[in-house]
């Protein structure tokens, strides 16, 4: 059933777009209403509009907290205009319907992303007749079109031109379900914010409010369909806040988590890191002064799996760092038979016009790589109070994020030898790169680059075994981390085997005693940390 529209009400907070849209409408007859600051603009623009007090009989009152909350404005939104009852009650108190709203509502979230935001400023932001209005208007598409964002004026007025002034039920069917979307993200934001002055971490009832940022081609499977939400805002830099340099490349679900992984692990570092992941773990990282040598040594550590995986680097990408960059890859697939260069994403805080150019140039196989761009890292916003959220089958598990890192001031020294400085260099970063490995974790380092990572076994032994493989002779002389503590000693026994010098891990099992004299008995320095780093 398509319903014309003869009378709309506008009240927006963001204008822009609305004056063409009031002057689009009232071109084909239809009679605005509109409230304060909306009603000013649109009448400086030459819009006839009638005031709301007009149609209300009261005035805008306390600052414009009261002005559409009113039987003459929602029940003229509400009314079944097919029911005897509801027309009665509408004639009866001279009540005439609205048949569009255009309503969009105070900028909560953009007025709480301020520094220093006053509770009162908050609380005068938090919309009342908006989120009203719209919820009135959706309750009621079957003869109200609800419009809640400037993108949907073109659609509007090119229906309304289509069908003599009319809107159909399909269009008005959809706007409503976008507008309940719309309400309850608003009041998500508002209950979080109101959580968070009062130090709630785990509320009675909890929301998330999520946009839609765009549809995948699947998911983890080609049989699972998919889509990347973001949270409405969010100041820190991540792999949600970056911008994709090429608008029309796709990226994939796979490519968005391995993409987080990385760039979560390079953030953690302050000085020139780079991180290679592959399926969610890290199978190259390394720091060093230089960011290209960095570069080096982290894909370095494993050519092998680095092929088609991810790159984040915590510096800019000039174009030595993308020559670097694109002659390691090739060297590589070539040497497998490839004809050059596959990685699938690469995410810095910048790229250089020209190393952009010369990536976009040196790629020939595995065209799609796609470049990645946050803006400068901020350790600062770091936190932004955001869970780490995960789905179980009917329900979600909230937790805080684990953003402990290397914390100097509380550990322990228990064996007899002791870490020199560049020894505890390399446990610094093989406990950092441990925590961003899924459980059970080994990690081995030497010159602050990764040699082994032994990720997701069922016991830490095995754990240890597949790091001191893929290390090799090089083993020797390194560093190892562990995720959590050695309930035996033969994950020491075996590091001394490899030649590790030293060792990183949580402390606090029963046999710490027995790990501690294992470690003496070969010389090995060992520092624990008193936390640990499961990944699950």
């Amino acid at each position: 059933m398509d319903v014309k529209i003869k009378t709309a009400l506008v009240s927006v907070s963001d204008k822009s777009g609305v004056i063409d849209f009031a002057k689009k409408l009232s071109k084909m007859g239809v009679k605005i209403i509109s409230t304060g600051g909306t009603a000013k603009k649109l009448s400086e623009a030459g819009v006839s509009v009638i005031g709301i007090e007009s149609v209300t009989g009261f005035p805008e009152m306390m600052g414009g907290r009261v002005k559409t909350l009113h039987p003459k404005i929602h029940g003229a939104l509400l009314g079944l205009r097919d029911k005897a009852e509801h027309t009665a009650a509408m004639a009866e108190h001279s009540i005439e319907p609205i048949d569009l709203v255009c309503v969009n509502l105070y900028p909560f979230e953009a007025t709480i992303a301020k520094a220093d935001c006053p509770l009162e400023e908050a609380i005068e932001n938090i919309d009342i007749g908006g989120p009203s209005m719209i919820r009135s208007a959706a309750k009621n598409h079957k003869f109200v079109t609800v419009v809640t964002n400037p993108d949907q004026y073109d659609k509007v007025i090119e229906q309304m031109e289509q069908n003599d002034g009319a809107v159909g039920e399909e269009l008005r069917s959809d706007f409503a379900r976008v507008a309940f979307g719309l309400t309850a993200s608003y009041d998500a934001a508002i209950s979080k914010y109101l959580n968070g002055r009062k130090g709630v971490k785990y509320p009675e009832r909890f929301s998330i409010a999520l946009r839609k940022e765009r549809e995948l081609r699947y998911g983890e499977n080609p049989h699972q369909s998919a889509a990347f939400y973001k949270l409405a805002s969010s100041g820190e830099m991540s792999v949600s806040s970056a911008k994709l340099m090429e608008a029309d490349t796709q990226i994939s679900f796979n490519n968005l988590l391995d993409t987080n992984a990385a760039y979560e692990l390079v953030k953690e570092f302050s000085e020139p890191a780079a991180v290679v992941v592959k399926h969610l773990n890290p199978c190259g990282c390394a720091v060093d002064e230089d960011i290209c040598e960095a570069y080096r040594k982290a894909y370095e550590g494993d050519v092998v799996s680095a092929f088609g995986s991810i790159v984040a680097l915590n510096r800019k990408v000039d174009t030595e760092v993308a020559r670097t960059i694109m002659e390691s890859y090739s060297r590589f697939g070539k040497a497998r038979g490839a004809s050059g260069f596959f990685a699938e994403v690469i995410i810095a805080p910048e790229f250089e016009a020209d190393a952009v150019e010369i990536i976009r140039t040196l790629k020939r196989w595995g065209s799609r790589v796609r470049l990645m761009e946050t803006g400068p890292i901020d350790r600062v916003k770091i936190d932004c109070g955001e869970f780490d959220a995960r789905c179980v089958v009917g329900g979600f598990l909230l937790q805080q994020r684990d953003l402990v890192g290397w914390e100097e001031d509380v550990l322990t020294y228990p064996t007899k030898a002791k870490p020199t400085d560049e020894q505890l260099e390399d446990l610094r970063i093989g406990w950092i790169v441990a925590k961003h490995v899924k459980s059970n974790t080994i990690v081995l380092v030497k010159d602050r680059k990764v040699l082994g990572v032994g990720a997701g076994q069922m016991n830490r032994v095995e754990s240890g075994l597949i790091a001191f493989k893929h290390a090799g002779d090089e083993a020797k002389g390194s560093a190892m981390a562990s995720d959590a503590f050695f309930p035996f000693p033969d994950n020491v026994d075996n590091a001394s085997k490899a030649g590790v010098v030293a060792i990183v891990q949580p402390g606090g099992s029963n046999k710490d005693n027995e790990v501690i004299a294992a470690a003496d008995k070969h010389g090995i320095a060992m520092v624990f940390t008193g936390k640990r780093h499961f990944k699950h």
